[in-house]
């Protein structure tokens, strides 16, 4: 059995963190995930977990206990005749500690 490895700790930029989390995911389902203690958001394709949870937690000064990612490949449609492609998204379900919350219906 391997060892476990030990926890790194990541350093984001102020501005890196604009990048790396772009909005919070406003659906049914993810209001759904709150009843859970997770938030959902829209991220950059090239974000790590380990990227993603020091910026939540920096950002809205919360604890978070875990990152799961999804990338979702766009979808070919056609519009007035022509084919088009939506774009590709990733998306981080944010699971956060007990005691904490993050009220993402306060800027809209």
């Amino acid at each position: 059995m391997s060892k476990p490895r030990p926890k790194r700790t990541v350093t984001v930029s102020k501005q890196r963190m604009y990048e790396v989390v772009r909005r919070p995911v406003i659906t049914e389902k993810s209001t759904l995930l709150s009843e859970h203690n997770q938030v959902a958001f829209l991220v950059a394709m090239d974000a790590t977990k380990p990227e993603i949870k020091a910026t939540v937690e920096s950002l809205f000064k919360v604890k978070v206990k875990a990152v799961n990612t999804l990338c979702q490949k766009g979808k070919v449609k056609r519009f007035r005749g022509r084919l088009g492609k939506r774009p590709d998204t990733k998306k981080a379900m944010v699971t956060l500690e007990e005691g904490h919350s993050i009220d993402i219906t306060t800027g809209v």
